[in-house]
Order: structure tokens, then sequence, then C-alpha cells
């Protein structure tokens, strides 16, 4: 899934240590809670040896996993995802989304709503505690061993937008159709009922034209972004740039933070 996941080139990755980049089969089962005991091992390594890690990304609860922690959740109840599941093949994911937003409007408000396995893992919870995914999120968490710094970058939402078109366009330029052709067999994958994959599976199931998914991937991109924005604005103690400051004054407004 190198293309449709825009993962780092073989350049990028050369000129830094990257960690937890193509680590997974779309085979694998992952989960935010997986990813926390993860990364948090990892940063014992880094901090063993270096003062600072960088994480980056664009998945706003997997950054909020690592920084803040996640509750002591229970884990999936196997009865409650057969239900769920069913309820998705049978009545589309529009009826997870429906049921979500009936049941936890404040949580259903951020969520990536074209992502399954958030809206399954959300509801299962609920059902599970009788308590509102929000307000088990809310409950207290274990205080982090380091300090974080929160760095984002803005841009004009017109200008985000744009880029989204353009970077959709070289991704097909660059391959996404012959990629997204070759993962068909497991379409069936959570990873790949994603923006870039689901609506390329419906033209070569013949019920879309390319031109008509090639639109729906920068809608669906958009869509995500915008839930992006929402989100990011929300979290506290962000230190913003702007998207077209100068590396130079970039750099100097960093180097005031407290490191």
């Amino acid at each position: 899934m190198r293309i449709g996941t825009a993962m780092p080139t073989d350049e990028e990755l050369a000129e830094a240590r990257h960690h937890f980049v193509a680590n997974l089969s779309v085979k694998d089962y992952y989960s935010i809670g997986q990813y926390e005991v993860d990364a948090l091992k990892k940063l014992d390594e880094i901090f063993a040896e270096k003062d600072i890690a960088i994480m980056v990304g664009g998945s706003g609860m997997y950054e909020k996993a690592v920084v803040e922690g996640m509750n002591n959740l229970p884990e999936a109840n196997a009865e409650n995802q057969q239900k769920l599941l069913s309820l998705w093949e049978n009545d589309g994911l529009e009826a997870l989304q429906k049921l979500l937003e009936e049941l936890d409007p404040n949580y259903f408000s951020i969520v990536d709503k074209d992502n399954p396995r958030r809206l399954l893992r959300a509801i299962d919870i609920i059902w599970q505690t009788g308590k509102t995914y929000t307000e088990n999120l809310s409950s207290p968490k274990e205080k982090r061993s380091f300090e974080t710094i929160r760095i984002g970058i803005d841009a004009p939402r017109e200008v985000i937008y744009e880029r989204i078109n353009l970077r959709v366009d070289k991704m097909i330029e660059n391959g996404l159709l012959e990629e997204a052709r070759g993962l068909i067999t497991d379409r069936d994958k959570v990873a790949l009922q994603t923006v870039g994959y689901s609506e390329l599976f419906r033209y070569f199931d013949g019920e879309w034209n390319l031109d008509f998914a090639i639109d729906e991937i920068k809608k669906n991109s958009r869509r995500y972004a915008k839930r992006q924005i929402t989100w990011n604005k929300k979290l506290e103690n962000v230190n913003w740039l702007n998207y077209d400051n100068s590396m130079q004054e970039a750099l100097s407004l960093l180097s005031n933070l407290p490191m």
C-alpha cells in the first residue's frame, strides 16, 4: 500500500531513522491500543539514547493514545462484533454511522466516519460499558514520563483542498490504480476499506467509471481532512506554524519553545 498510504520515499527514509513504516501486512489485525503499547516501548528505547523523538502523522486518535494514553477499555466482545458486522454487511456503513450518531453524537462528530473499525469499536464499547465512548475516553489516564510539545502546520482550507486534489492526481500518475488492482483479493480487510482503495474497487466492479472514482477519492479525502482540522483545533497547547513560513523562519519560532 505504498502509494495509497503516501509512504515516505526511500530518499526520505534515508534522511532520518523511521519507525512503524511498512511494518504490517494488510492481513494483520492492529489496533490503537496495540500501537500505544508498541510506541511507548519504542520511545523507551529512543529515550535511552536521545532526548527528543519526533512523532508525525495524521491520525489524531493514534497521537492521543501515545501522548495522553488510552483508557482501560474492555477487549472486543465477539457477540457484539458479529451483530455489528452483520449490520454493516446487510445495511451498509451508513447503518453503523447512524447507530453511533444516536449513541454518542460527540464522538460521532470527530470520528473518521468512513473507517468501519472505529465505528465498530466505539459501538461495542458503548454496549459493553453502558457509557458513551466519549465518557470512556475522558476517564483519568496514567501520566506519561515524558514531556510533549505539539507543533501544527496551519494552512487555509482552500490551500489544503487544492493540495489534496493534486496529491490524488499524483498518486494515480504514480500507479495507485495498479496497486489497488493487485490488492483486490484482500479487499475485505479493514486496511483496504479506506479512502483511495474502496473507490477504485467500485470502479473495478463496473459500478463507477474511473473519472468518477477519482473524484470520489478527492471528495472523501477532503472530508477526512476537514475532520482532522476539527480534531486538531480542539487540541490544547499546539504551537501553530504557517504553512508558507520559510524553513529558517519556522526553525526560529521553534527554537523559542521550551525543550
